[in-house]
């Protein structure tokens, strides 16, 4: 059975977050490399276009964490505690913030992957013509790159899907080309 479909399962075919129905999709936990169940959650499209920043945030709609925010999932747990963060100027927000419990582990892995919505200092990654990139968009290489530590070239115009950010480096982005995870630089893609 394949990630996907375990998270599905696991969620009873709804998002985590809001328990929307309707397009569903896999959302990876930044950092972690989404290659297990617990590195995943289950999200409708709105709170998945708000997380990774592609849609202002709409305040009222993640009133839902005052109730996902108790689930037993940490990936659930570590998005709930970014949204709230990132709605602290809310003070129902404020409050669930106060009271969500995460462990050590899971804490850290929230503060890892957080950037502020509205963190003017946040490292931001930037295609080649300047439009901003997130995790889970598709881009298109620019320029055939020589991959280092392998014998293949990765061609012009290949798609490289659910790409990943480097946290630490905006000119950095992770994806995979011929089955293979590597590094690239951001001025040598396109968002598609």
């Amino acid at each position: 059975m394949s990630v996907s479909q375990m998270v599905n399962d696991r969620a009873g075919a709804q998002c985590e977050l809001c328990s929307g129905q309707s397009n569903l999709q896999l959302f990876k936990v930044a950092p972690k490399a989404g290659l297990s169940v617990d590195e995943n959650i289950l999200t409708c499209d709105i709170c998945a276009n708000q997380i990774t920043q592609k849609a202002d945030l709409a305040a009222n709609h993640w009133r839902c964490l005052n109730q996902s925010m108790w689930s037993e999932v940490s990936a659930v747990k570590v998005v709930a505690w970014r949204m709230l963060n990132n709605l602290s100027d809310e003070a129902w927000a404020r409050d669930a913030l106060g009271m969500i419990y995460l462990d050590d582990a899971e804490l850290k892995w929230a503060q890892d992957g957080f950037v502020a919505a509205n963190d003017e200092h946040a490292i931001v990654h930037k295609d080649s013509n300047g439009t901003k990139l997130a995790g889970g968009d598709t881009v298109s290489l620019i320029k055939s790159l020589d991959v280092k530590g392998t014998t293949f070239t990765a061609k012009r115009g290949t798609a490289v899907r659910n790409i990943s950010l480097v946290p630490d480096s905006a000119e950095h982005i992770e994806g995979r080309v011929n089955g293979q995870k590597i590094i690239i630089l951001t001025k040598f893609v396109k968002k598609s």
